[in-house]
């Protein structure tokens, strides 16, 4: 985890300097339009994104396209070290849309969206992380205090570690705070396998679990979205390895840019606020499953819903895979040992 990210921070934390500009991200999402399935909430509905730069922008206009958000606020934090983009918001408004930069605009949301990072390349991975830290005592709280009955959605880097952190300061329940994680790689493990592979739908859902890093693994599951029965997990066995193993090499090098992380967060606000109860693969409390003892955060398939995410039951991995999850708790454990929180 420490290596990979140090040799080559998240693409969806980068600044405009990088890549695409906050232009081309309007330009490209806002004319998205995207209907899905859920149910239309019968109390007004109140989105916040903390964090501006690219990713904040593309969370902006990619919930706004798929959906049922009656009010969204973006606010643009001081200590963020992306900056960018809410100019363009304040100049080109949009309906619906608020920008703020104040804390408490964003009370009686239903989502609190936390995209921002408070760090530059040149520091060392714990400093990273303390940073981040730092500026998270000082908004978490908060908007904790300011929304108690909604969702955190994490999307601040490290992920999983931010995610933890995030529970930790705002004292809510651990089935309120979630992580973007592996969703996007889920997402497009499953597609490529359906689609590119196999060319007919298989019926099953890939999942990618564990953590947002080199150590991250593959299980299986069946498709059961709109529903809020369990579904049974399945590690994968010798004969279906090899096209697992050939979809992750497909996926190596797609990256996460803003715009692609962006839908993604979309895609969970969007089961958040209709109730749609689909799963996703989300950073979730992992203490209890599959044996995890310590208090860690990882990706695992949750079904979520108003209320925020209901972990999937625990499965028997492989022993290659359970050494990738032991590994990440590990590191996990000993990074907190480090930390100031």
């Amino acid at each position: 985890m420490i290596g990979k990210f140090e040799e080559e921070p998240p693409l969806g934390t980068k600044s405009s300097a990088h890549g695409d500009t906050p232009s081309n991200l309007l330009d490209y999402v806002s004319n998205l339009t995207i209907t899905e399935g859920g149910n239309r909430p019968d109390q007004e509905v109140k989105v916040s994104v903390i964090g501006g730069g690219d990713l904040g922008i593309a969370a902006v206009l990619s919930i706004m396209a798929k959906s049922c958000v009656d009010k969204l606020v973006l606010i643009d934090i001081p200590e963020n070290s992306t900056k960018g983009g809410t100019m363009d918001l304040e100049i080109f408004s949009l309906p619906k849309v608020e920008v703020s930069k104040d804390l408490s605009a964003s009370a009686g949301s239903k989502v609190l969206v936390i995209t921002a990072n408070a760090w530059s390349d040149e520091q060392s991975y714990l400093s990273v992380v303390q940073t981040n830290v730092d500026m998270y005592r000082g908004i978490i709280p908060r908007l904790a205090q300011l929304s108690p009955n909604a969702v955190l959605v994490i999307a601040s880097q490290p992920v999983d570690v931010m995610t933890h952190v995030a529970w930790r300061q705002s004292h809510l329940l651990p089935t309120q705070v979630i992580g973007v994680g592996c969703n996007l790689d889920s997402q497009r493990l499953s597609h490529i396998i359906n689609i590119s592979l196999v060319a007919n739908n298989t019926g099953k859902q890939a999942w990618v679990i564990g953590e947002l890093s080199e150590n991250k693994v593959a299980v299986w599951g069946n498709m059961g979205p709109g529903t809020d029965q369990l579904q049974a997990l399945t590690p994968v066995s010798n004969s279906t390895k090899p096209l697992m193993d050939r979809a992750f090499e497909m996926i190596k090098g797609r990256g996460q840019r803003s715009w692609s992380v962006g839908l993604s967060i979309a895609d969970i606000t969007h089961s958040i606020v209709t109730n749609q109860k689909k799963v996703h693969s989300v950073t979730t409390l992992a203490e209890g499953w599959g044996g995890i003892g310590s208090k860690v955060f990882l990706s695992l398939p949750c079904i979520l819903g108003e209320t925020g995410s209901t972990r999937l039951p625990g499965v028997a991995l492989g022993s290659e895979d359970e050494m990738k999850l032991r590994e990440s708790v590990a590191c996990q454990v000993n990074l907190f040992m480090q930390l100031r929180l």
